[in-house]
């Protein structure tokens, strides 16, 4: 799905509303049903505090339908508050305003605040934010910030409609900006782009994204930026042989470090590749052969470290890093190995640490290599930053400039292409962040570019998978799971 700036949600809704001849009451209609359709309050008293633009407009048909809707009816009292966020109210606010007005539905309060004045609220509220949506362009001030600081001091349970009061939705706010503190945003479409930050978290919360189906007018150019719930993966012929999944070398451990090795070695074969042959120092090699018997063993001169890299036509992909060390003996080799390689390449962990502090090395990597570091390591590869809104704004730039597959790891983890495509992932969970892990997804990578996925294809689908193989092992281990446990979850038949 497309993750939409502030300017094109509204131009979409506009297009949408023209092209399904429906009116802007119809849509925001479709939007609080589907918001009611998510909405699961703890308690039996709902607070709706709505601005008197759209967004308010859809709280108010939010408490309309909740007032009425069969599953929900435990609910005794909705108390809409209506904050004057403006002079004057948006048609949609009006209409929707007059629609509970003549329900005279009992179970519906509402109260006019033009200033702030302290609002006893039960324990047993839910509290919904429906003050400000995605065209808020500027800090919230006055008294419409007391009240958002005041409802954020409350132990109640948040929730907000389709964005977080004071929180815009493709670009950063600033350090002391007032922003309704959800603990839930149910949001339509898509995530908008703020959602998916981490400095964001504790505005956002539990994310719920509902579609309400838009009709989008944009080329494909100027919307770069993708939410990937989905992905197609190729059908394995009948008639297939082992070679037919091609043959991956891996280069990884090193003294201490065999576990990386042997779980990115797994991860490479459960995902389907034909062959995996992994080079290693010979202090692996019982290691190796004893726990993965299924791979070949290509072993190294030295005892402890790598210190040259087998390069032949034979491998359809190869991948370095996981846990070789950054010596400079295995520095030289990653550079001699670079001069000679043609073949697809997935460089992670060490493999980037050294291509950090070698800059000669860049001009021997193929284009559309897959470089798969977390947000320290691309800091080395870049330089340091202070947010990670920050670091998105730079990993465009540097797949751009480098002519590289840049896969950010991260809870959304953002796949960035050459001509600017940005792709962030849906699946996964924080039980992934643990040892292991990413060893893993550059076995799930490498063996899919291995199979002759191209490289965008690979990071993309290998990120989703790897993922959802996190989502699987969260229903093994409540807390956090082992990366072993992921490689036993890799689901090649999605």
């Amino acid at each position: 799905m497309e993750i939409l700036n502030a300017k094109q949600l509204h131009e979409a809704d506009t297009y949408t509303i023209v092209q399904q001849k429906i009116t802007s009451v119809d849509l925001m209609e479709r939007a609080a049903k589907a918001f009611v359709e998510s909405f699961n309050p703890n308690n039996e008293n709902i607070y709706i505090f709505c601005g008197n633009g759209n967004n308010g407009g859809d709280g108010l048909a939010i408490a309309r339908l909740l007032s009425e809707a069969d599953d929900l009816d435990y609910i005794e009292h909705i108390c809409v508050f209506i904050v004057k966020t403006s002079e004057h109210a948006s048609a949609d606010f009006r209409t929707n305003y007059e629609k509970i007005i003549l329900s005279e539905n009992e179970k519906i309060s509402i109260t006019h605040l033009d200033d702030f004045q302290e609002i006893t609220i039960p324990e047993n509220a839910t509290i919904v934010d429906g003050i400000f949506g995605s065209g808020l362009n500027r800090p919230i001030t006055g008294f419409v910030a007391q009240y958002i600081e005041y409802l954020n001091s409350l132990p109640n349970e948040r929730i907000a409609i389709d964005i977080p009061s004071g929180l815009y939705a493709d670009k950063p706010i600033a350090e002391n900006d007032i922003v309704f503190k959800a603990d839930e945003t149910i949001t339509f479409h898509a995530p908008k782009l703020q959602f998916l930050f981490a400095e964001n978290d504790q505005y956002v919360g539990e994310l719920t994204i509902k579609d309400i189906d838009l009709t989008l007018p944009f080329p494909a150019q100027e919307t770069p930026m993708h939410f990937v719930t989905d992905i197609h993966l190729h059908k394995r012929p009948r008639f297939a042989h082992k070679g037919t999944f091609g043959h991956a070398l891996l280069v990884a451990g090193s003294y201490g470090k065999m576990g990386a090795a042997t779980l990115a070695t797994k991860a490479c074969l459960k995902m389907g590749c034909g062959l995996v042959t992994t080079h290693i120092p010979s202090c692996g090699y019982e290691i190796l052969q004893i726990s993965i018997p299924e791979a070949m063993a290509s072993i190294d001169k030295e005892t402890k470290l790598t210190s040259g890299i087998p390069c032949s036509e034979k491998y359809s992909a190869i991948g370095i890093g996981p846990g070789i060390g950054t010596e400079e003996t295995t520095a030289q080799a990653l550079l001699q190995f670079f001069k000679e390689n043609q073949k697809p390449l997935v460089l992670d962990a060490d493999a980037l640490n050294i291509l950090s502090t070698h800059e000669e090395m860049w001009q021997y990597i193929p284009e559309n290599t897959i470089l798969t570091p977390h947000p320290k390591e691309f800091d080395r590869l870049t330089h340091n930053h202070t947010s990670s809104y920050e670091r998105f704004l730079t990993l465009a730039k540097f797949a751009k400039e480098r002519k590289c597959i840049v896969v950010l790891k991260g809870h959304y983890t953002c796949t960035a292409t050459p001509n600017g495509e940005l792709f962030f992932n849906s699946t996964g969970n924080s039980n992934m962040a643990t040892a292991g892990s990413g060893d893993v997804l550059t076995g799930v990578i490498l063996s899919l570019l291995a199979q002759h996925y191209s490289p965008k294809e690979a990071a993309i689908n290998g990120v989703f998978l790897h993922g959802l193989a996190g989502d699987e092992s969260a229903y093994d281990y409540y807390y956090t799971a082992p990366a072993s446990n992921f490689i036993q979850h890799l689901n090649t038949r999605y």
